[in-house]
């Protein structure tokens, strides 16, 4: 029997707000708790984080500042002091507080052997120390230290957060289980996913009325109608409104996003082109929040399968849960899901993720209308086989496999990737 209410916390915990960037925001995040713990202004600080840290905050612009990077998300974590407000820890960032930043001295350090998803922040002065490690998942703090001195109640600072994601269960979902269940959503997530569409929806207008970045959604919403007359036309306004919220978060919108499995990115992915849809087919609210269920879900299960920040784009997985809501809304079945999942596994995969940075609005748009054209060869029935490249002989097997090229395939195109990010930003390294 499905075990909806399980389904339902996995959802409440990982459709949460953010402010910015997931990366710079779980590294301010964790700098904030560091100077929260000392309780007194700081002399001087070190960050630990692991490679893919590093690669994510790069080049993505820091909300209510000018700032990139590590270092400059860590440093106004420490400024603001004040972890309460988790990962919008930035949404409110003072002249005093970016000033400090810039003067605070801080050592970052790049860890190879930590978890994919990890930051230290250590601060110092007047001979004691304070320290604070988030893990795992970007607002999972799973070691506080004073003085060196472990502090027990560090898993319990978020209640939510006593024990590691759902990994083990989210891998024993079929296609068809994603699909009962959003047949029959509770009150509480139907309002989850509501707030989800309309804060995601009005950074996409935002990105989609204003030049941000590289204005990619900007630009190729300019050649489709904005009321839609056929279905190409609603995919590819649906494709151009997901780029535009991407092009203002990465410049550095202050406007909040509701995220997919820690990313921002992935939360726009899939829900604002599945909203965009919806609309042109006609469809009420209910069935609009059932399709916005499964592009969540199969979002987050995707992502089960793979470390939350690797060598593979996360726009890439996140659309995925799109083409999958895109049959749905079409009136596909279970089978016509699998078979969508097979044509993208046998598309796009192998997307590299270089950072969070302003290019993630093309990845998204290309991601995106990929996913139009395996919905589409669903419909019509024609499904990728087990004879083309890595693609399975169900969407289970070609979700192992795309884990398998994340895992095994990818190390070293991650390590090469950020290398030459770091040569080109001259961050440190040790």
């Amino acid at each position: 029997m499905l075990n909806r209410r399980r389904i339902d916390l996995i959802l409440e915990r990982e459709i949460i707000e953010a402010m910015g960037c997931t990366e710079p925001a779980a590294a301010a995040l964790a700098g904030a708790k560091a100077a929260e713990l000392f309780g007194m202004k700081p002399e001087s600080g070190i960050a630990v984080v692991s490679p893919n840290m590093m690669k994510n905050a790069m080049g993505v612009s820091i909300p209510n500042s000018e700032l990139h990077g590590i270092r400059a998300a860590v440093s106004l974590g420490i400024a603001i002091h004040d972890s309460s407000s988790g990962l919008s820890v930035l949404s409110t960032v003072t002249d005093k507080e970016r000033k400090e930043a810039m003067e605070f001295p801080l050592d970052v350090r790049i860890d190879e052997s930590a978890p994919s998803l990890y930051v230290k922040v250590s601060v110092f002065g007047s001979g004691h120390s304070a320290s604070a490690v988030i893990s795992g998942e970007h607002d999972r703090f799973t070691s506080l230290e004073m003085d060196g001195r472990a502090l027990p109640e560090a898993p319990m600072f978020f209640p939510e957060c006593k024990a590691f994601s759902e990994d083990d269960f989210l891998s024993t979902l079929t296609v068809a289980d994603v699909v009962e269940y959003a047949s029959e959503l509770s009150p509480t997530i139907s309002a989850l996913l509501r707030k989800a569409v309309e804060e995601n929806m009005t950074i996409s207008n935002a990105g989609l009325t204003e030049d941000w970045g590289l204005s990619v959604g900007k630009v190729m919403a300019s050649s489709v109608p904005s009321v839609p007359t056929t279905l190409d036309e609603a995919m590819r306004r649906a494709a151009a409104a997901a780029a535009a919220g991407s092009d203002a978060r990465m410049a550095g919108s202050v406007l909040p996003v509701m995220i997919n499995s820690g990313s921002g990115n992935q939360g726009i992915t899939v829900t604002v082109p599945v909203a965009v849809v919806s609309s042109y087919l006609g469809k009420s609210e209910d069935e609009m929040l059932s399709a916005i269920a499964i592009s969540e879900l199969v979002g987050i299960i995707l992502t089960s399968h793979k470390d939350r920040l690797s060598a593979l784009c996360g726009a890439f997985t996140a659309a995925i849960g799109t083409s999958c809501a895109y049959a749905y809304l079409l009136g596909g079945d279970a089978s016509m899901l699998d078979a969508t999942i097979n044509n993208m596994v046998g598309n796009l995969s192998g997307i590299i993720c270089d950072g969070a940075k302003d290019t993630c609005a093309l990845k998204i748009y290309s991601s995106l209308i990929a996913a139009s054209v395996a919905v589409e060869l669903a419909m019509a029935g024609k499904g990728a086989g087990v004879e083309a490249g890595i693609v399975g002989e169900d969407s289970l097997s070609s979700i192992d496999h795309l884990t398998r090229i994340s895992h095994e395939g990818m190390e070293q195109t991650n390590r090469t990737i950020l290398q030459i990010m770091l040569e080109k930003g001259q961050q440190p390294r040790s």
